[in-house]
């Protein structure tokens, strides 16, 4: 098995700032039609998938630590009020007042690493109408992705338990913070670690290496190649060894592992061909030398259903890399996410489009389970109403401020493998779709009743 090349550490350095000119524009015409009329009062709205795709049984929350982040430091720069300015859309009054504001608000979040469904509030945000309402794009945008993400490396844990599964994908991530989000995302949810060497220093993250077939068609020889590596590294390798003859290949792997005992060979990759049949023969070539500590990593093209099917035949392969299926949830690209304003000066309201209605009013989520601590079904309720369950989501932000420090990430990480345990078998399953069941309260449809009588 390929070893990593850092170990994970505590600390975590925050990605650089994002202006908050990263938004859509209608945020900064709503704004300013706010300012123009004083609306000001409390406003609550919601962040939730609509359903679930049919790929999906379920989905791991995440992005929540970046969408603090963001809460924490929202404000515009000099250079931010002079883009808004040279459009000529808005007024100095405004651009005054925008320049001074800040999150003041409150923010209600389930935890990162939990299991979650449709019409499920993923965070709930109480503040001044404006300060809430600018912050919609960007917190969708970083809840989404992380989210969409963490559930396809659910997949892959649970279609290879016991396996070392490394992050591949940076390559073919869309864009710079795509690729460090993804391997953070996929490590909350039980990977081993990432290729993406800036995720270390950002996030703790262990680092995994191998190597390309760039290096060793660099080289007269193969097995010069696999020399010049081995003396030029002090750690543990992982040699690739389907540049040319991947048998000939582990043959010259053993003649170098037998002759050169001061430094050590992990693993091997693999990453083209029939990977099943080529680990049965390699496994073969290094067990009959007496080199059973010799893993084998395998990668090219994998997902969850490539990986499963290699598991569920027996091929001995310790490790998978997952790369572009993963970093760009190949399968599953979007999520029908929306964050949707529920309450206004007191007021529970309630879009009604067709196809996209929402629940009105601040709200809560109540977990059951059944006798074995699996999940039996869920309840989304009016956030006033007595509890019945375990509730979901929990206070992060008063006021601005935190309310807690937030979790590391690896408590994140322990926190998902526990909520992947719980699952139960029907929604587990790669190829079948199966519903979790989310009720809505009594006491919620009722409230939806009345705001329609009021309203229309």
């Amino acid at each position: 098995m390929p070893t990593p090349q850092t170990s994970a550490k505590a600390a975590r350095t925050p990605i650089e700032r994002v202006s908050p000119l990263l938004t859509d524009l209608y945020q900064f015409t709503m704004l300013q039609a706010y300012f123009d009329r004083r609306m000001f009062a409390p406003a609550t709205f919601e962040l939730f998938v609509r359903r679930l795709p049919p790929t999906r049984n379920f989905l791991i929350a995440a992005g929540l630590e970046q969408a603090v982040d963001y809460l924490r430091d929202l404000h515009l720069t000099s250079e931010d009020l002079a883009q808004l300015r040279a459009t000529g859309l808005f007024r100095e009054p405004f651009l005054d007042w925008l320049g001074m504001l800040r999150f003041t608000g409150d923010l209600h979040a389930i935890p990162e690493g939990t299991v979650v469904f449709g019409n499920e509030p993923l965070l709930r945000v109480t503040a001044p109408l404006p300060e809430a309402q600018l912050v919609e794009s960007r917190l969708v945008n970083l809840l989404h992705f992380q989210t969409s993400i963490a559930s396809k490396a659910a997949r892959c844990v649970l279609a290879a338990p016991g396996k070392t599964l490394v992050d591949f994908g940076m390559r073919r991530a869309h864009g710079s913070e795509a690729a460090l989000y993804a391997a953070r995302a996929s490590y909350l949810t039980g990977f081993a670690g990432t290729a993406t060497m800036l995720a270390h220093p950002r996030f703790g993250i262990p680092v995994f290496g191998t190597m390309a077939h760039s290096f060793v068609q660099a080289h007269d020889t193969e097995s010069g190649a696999f020399e010049h590596f081995l003396d030029s590294h002090q750690s543990a390798i992982t040699l690739l060894i389907d540049t040319y003859d991947t048998e000939t290949a582990a043959h010259r792997v053993v003649e170098l592992a037998r002759r050169r005992t001061d430094r050590k060979i992990a693993s091997v990759r693999l990453d083209s061909g029939d990977l099943a049949a080529l680990a049965r023969r390699v496994r073969a070539i290094f067990d009959a030398a007496g080199l059973r500590e010799i893993g084998i990593f395998a990668s090219g093209g994998l997902d969850e259903h490539s990986v499963a099917k290699l598991v569920v035949g027996g091929a001995p392969i310790d490790g998978f890399g997952i790369g572009t299926s993963l970093d760009v949830a190949d399968d599953c690209p979007a999520l029908d996410c929306a964050y949707k304003l529920q309450e206004y000066a007191g007021r529970p309201r309630r879009k009604r489009s067709a196809g996209k209605a929402t629940w009105p009013g601040a709200k809560q989520v109540y977990r059951h389970r059944n006798s074995r601590g699996e999940l039996e079904r869920d309840t989304v309720a009016a956030a006033s109403e007595p509890p019945s369950g375990d509730p979901l989501l929990s206070a992060v932000l008063r006021a601005g401020q935190l309310v807690a420090p937030l979790p590391t990430l690896d408590a994140i990480r322990r926190h998902t493998a526990t909520e992947l345990s719980a699952l139960p078998p029907v929604l587990r399953g790669l190829d079948t779709h199966a519903e979790h069941r989310v009720d809505i309260s009594a006491e919620l449809v009722a409230l939806a009743a009345r705001v329609d009588a009021e309203f229309h």
